[in-house]
Parts: C-alpha cells; sequence; structure tokens
C-alpha cells in the first residue's frame, strides 16, 4: 500500500484530511503548526487516533508523518 492510499483510506474512514489531523494535534498540544514537538513520542499521537478514530497502528503512523513533515499527502 502506498503512503498515499494510507492517506485516502484515513480519509474514507474518518471524513478528516491531513490538514485537519494537523489542527487536531495542535488543539491537543501535540504539535505547533502541524509540526509535531519534539517532546512528543508517536506513541501519543497513535494512542489518541486509535482511541478516537479507531485507526491502526498503520494508519495511525501516516498521521504521525504527516505531523513530523516527513510525509504530506495530497490535502496537507
Amino acid at each position: 500500500m502506498t503512503f498515499q492510499a494510507y492517506i485516502d483510506n484515513i480519509q474514507a474512514k474518518t471524513s478528516k484530511s491531513p490538514a485537519d489531523f494537523k489542527k487536531m494535534a495542535d488543539q491537543k498540544g501535540f504539535s505547533v503548526k502541524g509540526k509535531l514537538k519534539p517532546d512528543v513520542k508517536a506513541g501519543q499521537v497513535v494512542a489518541w487516533l486509535k482511541e478516537d478514530f479507531e485507526l491502526g497502528h498503520g494508519h495511525a503512523m501516516a498521521i504521525v508523518a504527516v505531523l513530523k513533515g516527513s510525509q504530506g499527502g495530497r490535502e496537507a
């Protein structure tokens, strides 16, 4: 599965774009301006995404990659 396929599946399941997840991560205090804070562990973000959006580990890690800036997705 390509990275973009992960993002597309996440958006289909949650109706949220990468930009939406960046805003929500900012609101949760995990990121600033859509960039993951250095002191935030990926596991914290994964736990949030699993709890609130019922994402699997791989899909949650795709959002972590978006927050780290290593992947953007189409709508990041």
